[in-house]
C-alpha cells in the first residue's frame, strides 16, 4: 500500500478558502507501477461512494479498481477520510518516510496563495495516480467576505473568476496547478 497526496496551488485573490466538494466526481489518470505502458487515462470516481463488492471479496471497500493485464488481483484506490489519512501518515513517519501533520489534507487558505497544499489522501495498491484532471464541479470557494461559490467553479482551464456582489469584491484563482506526491 502506498499513500498519495493530491496537492493543489493557485494565485488566490479575494479567496478565504478553496476546498474539494466531498461528493463531487474526481478525475485522475493512473498507471501500473510495474509497467511503463499500462495506463488508464481520465478515470472518474466519487470519493463518497465505494464500489459494490461480492461477499467473497477479500479486498477492503474501495473507490476504484482495475485489473492489469496478466494480474490475478485487482489494483485498488481508496480515498481516505481525515482520521484514516492522519493514521496512514503517522505509519509512514514511523517507517522513516516524510509525512506529518503538515501533510494532512486540508482546505487551501488565502495565505497559501502560490503554495502547494495537500487536499486529498489516497491509499493505492498496485496502481499509481499520476495526473489530476479538473472536471469543473469539484471545488468550493469561500470569498474573504464569506460568500460561497459552489456552482461553476471550473478550474479545468487553470483560471476562475467571479464577483462577490454582497461584499463588492472580485474573487479569482489564477495559475491553478495540481501535483500528486507519494508519501
Amino acid at each position: 500500500m502506498v499513500l498519495f497526496l493530491l496537492c493543489i496551488k493557485g494565485e488566490l485573490e479575494g479567496v478565504d478558502t478553496l476546498s474539494l466538494i466531498k461528493n463531487a466526481n474526481l478525475c485522475f489518470s493512473v498507471r501500473n507501477p510495474l509497467s511503463d505502458y499500462e495506463t488508464r487515462e481520465k478515470i472518474v470516481f466519487n470519493p463518497s461512494e465505494t464500489l459494490e463488492q461480492d461477499e467473497s471479496d477479500r479486498e477492503p471497500p474501495h473507490h476504484f479498481a482495475v485489473k492489469w493485464e496478466g494480474s490475478k488481483k485487482f489494483s485498488t484506490l481508496v480515498v481516505l477520510d481525515a482520521d484514516a489519512a492522519k493514521s496512514a501518515l503517522k505509519k509512514g513517519k514511523k517507517k522513516g518516510k516524510s509525512g506529518g501533520d503538515g501533510d494532512l489534507p486540508r482546505d487551501v487558505r488565502g495565505e497559501d496563495s502560490g503554495e502547494f497544499v495537500p487536499v486529498l489522501a489516497m491509499e493505492c495498491r498496485g496502481l499509481e495516480p499520476y495526473e489530476f484532471h479538473p472536471l469543473g464541479n469539484e471545488f468550493r470557494v469561500v470569498s474573504e467576505g464569506g460568500t460561497t461559490f459552489e456552482e461553476d467553479v471550473d478550474l479545468s482551464e487553470g483560471d476562475w473568476a467571479d464577483y462577490d456582489e454582497e461584499h463588492d469584491a472580485s474573487v479569482s484563482i489564477n495559475d491553478f496547478e495540481a501535483k500528486i506526491i507519494s508519501v
